[in-house]
């Protein structure tokens, strides 16, 4: 029998359509997860039907939470209601840590709380990120650094504003404390309350030794590739973050008007920069330091109750259950008995962006008073 093109046409939407039915009735529907219930509870899914265990690890809880496995092979938990806030998880599948595969960038998810809160986006007027490229000659790699500038700033005006230099932690990247710590919501939510000064915010790249990376660097074991990192970081921000920041924006050049603080790797690095550099830092914060050596004396030749005299604030935090307590305890210690003034911070918490990011919140209204 002749087919005409028409008979054609409707015979292979005929065949299609029936190859999406068979499809539809073979492929098992999507998993929603993870999915906030409105008593702030979360129930997380994990389709693996072949596995044997799998459990949920989640932000600010101490231990993984078992899932169990119904007969389409979804494993599912739900939790108790949580506090608002943003909190990363993973799943553990027969042992193995894995990201949620649903999510694009990291497995974070939100549970909504209050306006009061400063990570939340409010109704109020928001500043701007922008995003810089250039080719390091002191770590000789291309790299970048994120700048925050507060709402109202005019890049024609006359105004001129104070900067934090804001360090990320080691395994992140420059995008750190906007994409995770909400670096920028925080700040516009704090200056349109009064209680933080209009400023711009810098987070370049924190690795001096790009090789920190790369598997079984031996970075914060081995001293020499340690003390590199730390050290070319210091060279490349004094002399092409700064400059570059100080010849692009409305900013303030002196010292007083210079803030630096960070988180893990990047709080060691705050104290290595900041305290030896008390010329251009009048504003030092250090959130959960670590990676920095116990030889203070030799980390800070030059630091002793003199510097009291340039030292505006010095700011020390860190999570009563984070591992590196009492590496922080033992820093606070040793700079009271150089007689240098500081603030101690210990909160409730481990090593986790929940913790940073209440530290950025009571650090940055402390600023450029």
């Amino acid at each position: 029998m002749k087919r005409t093109p028409l008979t054609l046409a409707i015979l292979f939407l005929a065949l299609t359509a029936s190859s999406q039915n068979t499809r539809s009735q073979t492929q098992p529907p999507p998993v929603v997860s993870p999915e906030v219930h409105a008593d702030r509870s979360v129930t997380f899914r994990f389709r693996a039907p072949n596995v044997k265990e799998v459990a949920v690890s989640i932000e600010g809880s101490s231990k993984p939470l078992p899932m169990q496995k119904d007969d389409q092979g979804v494993w599912s938990v739900t939790t108790d209601p949580l506090a608002p806030d943003y909190y990363g998880y993973s799943f553990i599948a027969d042992g193995v840590g894995l990201f949620d595969h649903f999510l694009y960038r990291a497995s974070e998810m939100h549970v909504p709380g209050a306006a009061s809160l400063s990570w939340e986006i409010g109704a109020v007027p928001h500043g701007e990120i922008h995003h810089h490229f250039y080719k390091s000659g002191v770590v000789g790699d291309d790299r970048g650094f994120f700048v925050y500038t507060p709402p109202g700033y005019d890049p024609r005006g006359n105004q001129t504003y104070p900067v934090l230099y804001l360090l990320h932690g080691f395994s992140d990247d420059a995008s750190a404390w906007t994409a995770v710590g909400r670096a920028n919501v925080i700040l516009d939510n704090l200056i349109a309350q009064g209680k933080a000064k209009p400023m711009l915010i810098v987070m370049p790249l924190g690795y001096g030794e790009p090789k920190v990376l790369e598997p079984h660097s031996g970075v914060f074991h081995d001293p020499v590739i340690t003390q590199r990192n730390f050290d070319k970081f210091r060279e490349a921000l004094l002399t092409e973050v700064i400059p570059q920041v100080e010849s692009a924006y409305l900013v303030k050049k002196e010292r007083n008007a210079r803030a630096i603080a960070g988180l893990s790797m990047g709080g060691s690095e705050s104290l290595l920069t900041g305290l030896n550099t008390l010329n251009q830092f009048a504003w030092i914060g250090a959130f959960s330091s670590g990676g920095i050596s116990p030889e203070f004396a030799k980390d800070f030749p030059a630091l002793d109750s003199n510097s009291n005299q340039q030292i505006r604030l010095l700011w020390i935090a860190c999570g009563t259950d984070d591992h590196l307590i009492d590496l922080n305890r033992n820093f606070r210690n040793w700079l009271a008995s150089k007689g240098i003034k500081h603030t101690d911070i210990e909160t409730p918490g481990a090593h986790t962006w929940m913790v940073w990011r209440r530290n950025l919140t009571e650090f940055a209204p402390l600023l450029f008073r």
